[in-house]
């Protein structure tokens, strides 16, 4: 047996220890699919923040955090006698080798391009398999909203529903801007959420038309607009100051100034 062989038995086997009914950890007994399901999208967040930050470092305990997410769930579904461990590993190795034909089957090397498309073409099948009718069937639903609304654009765009080109995109999005100042005046909520929502949805087809993606281009500037608050926070504290000491007018002078700098550096 392997290191990671063993590694993994050994965690499986705390896991089981974790619920056993009668020494085990009575939160951990207590726990469900449901209730264990939010920690398991934060610990996926969290792998995603330590790439982001290139905090490399803490990488490993973050991806050890998430695969025990996936063992976890494992164990609820053996204790209920869907499946186990081994079923979960063996049912991704059989489809990594059905969607890699040219690299484990007798297929020819594609481009990056090609494979991408062959891919797509895989999971239209598999879905298709699974009785999941519709275009937009099997975009999961509990994704973050921005990352859904590109996956569900990028599905209709397969079958040609797409504006042709970002210039498009840009129009739709000046459209959609003149409508949500048109409800200003009235100022209904639900009206409002409305139109901020389709905006937001053409901000993500436009991430997707430009080859970004939409939730790491936000994530990028809640980044940025954390770092310059904190500069500028920092900035007032060596004068003795705080926020509740100045005035909008000086604090953006103090953010602008942090920005000049960031762009100079």
């Amino acid at each position: 047996m392997s290191t990671a062989e063993a590694e993994l038995r050994r965690l499986v086997d705390i896991m089981a220890a974790l619920r056993d009914p009668k020494d085990g950890c009575p939160w951990d007994r207590a726990q469900s699919f449901a209730t264990i399901a939010p920690y398991t999208i934060e610990e996926a967040y969290e792998v995603a923040e330590a790439i982001a930050r290139n905090e490399l470092n803490t990488l490993a305990d973050e991806l050890g955090d998430l695969l025990f997410q996936v063992v976890y769930h494992a164990r609820l579904a053996e204790e209920a006698g869907l499946f186990a461990f081994a079923d979960v590993a063996r049912a991704v190795a059989e489809k990594m080798l059905r969607r890699h034909p040219h690299v484990f089957g007798k297929a020819p090397r594609r481009a990056a391009e090609e494979h991408a498309a062959a891919w797509e073409a895989e999971k239209h099948a598999e879905r298709a398999a699974k009785a999941e009718a519709g275009v937009l069937a099997g975009v999961p639903l509990a994704l973050p909203a921005l990352t859904r609304a590109q996956k569900l654009s990028a599905r209709a765009a397969r079958v040609g529903f797409d504006w042709p080109d970002v210039h498009s995109v840009l129009e739709k999005l000046e459209e959609e801007a003149a409508e949500l100042k048109a409800e200003l005046a009235e100022a209904d909520p639900a009206k409002l959420a409305d139109e901020v929502g389709d905006m937001l949805f053409v901000l993500a087809n436009l991430a997707r038309k430009l080859g970004l993606d939409a939730e790491n281009c936000l994530r990028g500037a809640n980044r940025k607009f954390e770092r310059r608050f904190q500069n500028l926070e920092q900035r007032l504290a060596k004068e003795g100051k705080t926020l509740e000491d100045v005035s909008l007018v000086e604090m953006e002078t103090v953010w602008n100034a942090v920005k000049s700098e960031e762009v100079r550096q």
